[in-house]
């Protein structure tokens, strides 16, 4: 996968790419009104369950895009999307407070490019 793109988690001997993509955004969009609200989402979760199982959603979210290219790419040989339950079973709760790193990286990089187009494009306009 694209490393300008993605960042890669280990779930259970297996690495996977966290990859923030269209598709994602739409999903992360309906469950929290917007990426913006994400973080306020998970910093304020009620309880440590609510906050693991926001975690866990994600992680499969973002883990299953790389597994949906890679399907689309590869049409005779696809391979199993991840579940939450899997992502529940083959992790602990520390593995879980580590790839919100890896969750944050991946945002990040979904979002840079449309950042850093935005800024060149407002430099080159000419004032006056």
């Amino acid at each position: 996968m694209e490393n300008e793109r993605s960042a890669a988690i280990n779930i259970g001997g297996k690495e996977y790419e966290l990859i923030l993509t269209t598709r994602a955004t739409k999903a992360i969009a309906g469950r929290y009104g917007g990426l913006e609200n994400l973080g306020e989402k998970l910093m304020k979760s009620e309880n440590f369950e609510m906050a693991l199982d926001e975690i866990i959603w994600l992680i499969t979210i973002l883990a299953n895009q790389s597994i949906l290219i890679q399907n689309l790419r590869n049409k005779n040989s696809p391979e199993d999307l991840l579940t939450e339950e899997e992502v529940e079973i083959l992790t602990t709760p520390f593995d879980l407070a580590e790839y919100k790193n890896a969750i944050t990286e991946a945002m990040f990089k979904g979002t840079k490019r449309n950042v850093e187009s935005e800024e060149e494009t407002s430099k080159n306009v000419e004032v006056g």
